[in-house]
């Protein structure tokens, strides 16, 4: 009997296409109505498509998969955006009002579409994520509502190659499969991994895949950092093929027998060999050192990224690893051992239980394909007297994109309008900037230079102290001293003590009384060396 009312989802990744099928129960359950996969890490390599017509091919089989295990057409499908060039790139923009006007929603639109007018070669921005807003010198993070006279939004942006999507969207054309919607992969696998409370108190997101490892950095619910490391589980597996292994082999002996972290206080057996069921061997302490060697490098590249977030210190919650590369054994003990982070949790699936037929793997490897799932809202079916052919679906296409550029084009507009008939204003503001720029150098070079008189001039006590010093005018010298003292050169206090106690310690030595007094002391001396 034919499916009518499911939700598709199709995840392009490095080592395999995949492709799910499900139904949303009421109860938050989801039913997996059908699941297919293919091998694509001939044609998608880092999560970029380098074959469009492979990956249709890939993508035409696991869709027709998924129908004939559906007794139905699909229609449309979601797809998740990911791979080696996505990133985030901090952007900051602002507006200097005329007078204290109290901030609107529309005031925010306008600030936010600037802020997508960042346009960057060859970059296309997917989403933002914005951070908080700066109204006069408070930072809020809604400030609808508050008044100020001047407002800066501090954004996230979402960036990838803008070959990414387009080159996905040619792949789904040629197939002859609409998109329902893009999701960010990072994004919707953080919603369905990683609990309220780890993305309030902050959490590092580590997806560890094959080609690639993503760092997702949470603090108080928002996206603070996302970058994708171009190494992942497959580099594990070349470095042990490349001791003379069959990669085939050196993929199940690092799956068999495979450790991220062997503690150094344990004893180990220097001989001991590690033996696949063909035959295939290695010495056990020749397969920990190469494993361990490139975990550590992914390691200190992921770690490098959450410093580079500036909340490494902020992660309360510490770090949540998934993706199929996290079953490697004792890949938390080593995040922790090279990170201190006491916090390592692997999260293996989602909070959301699931039913049906179809049973997936509970080892991380799907985790973003179910998060595609869960995010969709819009049935996917389509009822095959309206299937169309792939010409039609890529005639409405070119019209959508069109429309899309037409209304771009009408935005850009009158966002230049509007601008324009801000220039003038922004005009006297910069000139009034650049008048109190001016008047501040100057009050900074005068007081520099009051500064510099005022050290030249404690500079000349010391001397003149120093001099009557060492002619023994200890009256004339402290005074100096005293003058230098009453300039108040911050730091300095310290330096005239010293010169100070020498000073009078020396006036002492050369009192007349003590020198008498020393002479009788000598003189006492040598009389009862007599005796």
């Amino acid at each position: 009997m034919a499916v009518t009312d499911f939700i598709a989802a199709v995840e392009l990744a490095s080592s395999q296409i995949t492709a799910i099928a499900g139904k949303k129960s009421a109860d938050g359950t989801i039913q997996i109505l059908a699941y297919a996969s293919e091998p694509s890490s001939t044609f998608i390599k880092k999560g970029v498509i380098y074959n469009l017509d492979r990956t249709t091919q890939g993508i035409t089989s696991v869709i027709g998969k998924l129908e004939e295990a559906l007794h139905a057409s699909i229609g449309q499908v979601y797809v998740g955006i990911g791979g080696q060039s996505v990133r985030t790139v901090p952007n900051v923009v602002s507006r200097k009002l005329t007078e204290q006007t109290k901030i609107s929603q529309a005031m925010i639109d306008a600030i936010m579409d600037s802020n997508r007018e960042n346009l960057m070669i060859d970059q296309e921005i997917l989403d933002v994520e914005p951070q908080e807003y700066k109204v006069d010198n408070n930072y809020q993070a809604d400030p609808v509502g508050i008044p100020a006279d001047y407002i800066e939004g501090h954004f996230l942006n979402i960036i990838a190659r803008n070959t990414l999507k387009r080159n996905i969207n040619k792949c789904f054309v040629q197939a002859g499969y609409n998109i329902a919607d893009y999701f960010i992969s990072p994004l919707v696998t953080a919603n369905l991994l990683l609990t309220d409370n780890e993305k309030r108190s902050g959490c590092a997101l580590i997806d560890f895949g094959a080609d690639t490892t993503t760092v997702a950095v949470y603090k108080s619910n928002i996206l603070r950092h996302l970058a994708v490391i171009p190494l992942g589980s497959n580099n594990i597996t070349k470095d042990i093929a490349s001791l003379q292994i069959e990669e085939e082999d050196a993929e199940a002996l690092k799956i068999q027998y495979g450790s991220a972290y062997t503690d150094a206080s344990e004893e180990q057996d220097e001989n001991k060999v590690y033996t696949l069921d063909n035959g295939c061997s290695i010495q056990a302490k020749q397969l920990e050192e190469v494993i361990e060697a490139r975990i550590t490098e992914i390691i200190a590249n992921v770690w490098n990224q959450i410093l580079l977030s500036e909340y490494g210190d902020k992660l309360l919650s510490g770090i949540i690893l998934t993706g199929g590369g996290s079953n490697l054994r004792n890949i938390d003990k080593a995040f922790t051992k090279a990170t201190n982070q006491e916090k390592v949790r692997i999260a293996k699936s989602g909070q959301i239980s699931f039913s049906g037929a179809v049973t997936l793997k509970k080892d991380g490897s799907t985790n973003t394909l179910v998060a595609l799932l869960t995010s969709g809202q819009e049935n996917c079916y389509k009822p095959e007297e309206e299937k169309e052919d792939p010409a039609k679906i890529a005639a409405e296409q070119a019209a959508a994109e069109a429309e899309r550029l037409r209304k771009e084009k009408e935005e850009k507009e009158e966002q230049e309008r509007r601008e324009r008939e801000e220039q003038e204003r922004i005009a006297k503001e910069l000139k009034e900037k650049e008048e109190k720029e001016r008047k501040a150098r100057e009050e900074q070079e005068r007081k520099e230079h009051e500064q510099k008189e005022l050290e030249e001039e404690y500079n000349s006590y010391l001397k003149r102290a120093d001099r009557y010093k060492n002619n023994k005018e200890y009256a004339k010298a402290l005074e100096m001293i005293e003058r230098a003292r009453s300039i108040e050169l911050p730091g300095k206090e310290e330096e005239l003590q010293k010169l100070e106690n020498d000073i009078k310690h020396l006036k002492g030595e050369n009192n007349p009384i003590n020198k008498l007094k020393r002479l009788f002391t000598t003189f006492a001396e040598d009389l009862t060396r007599d005796e």
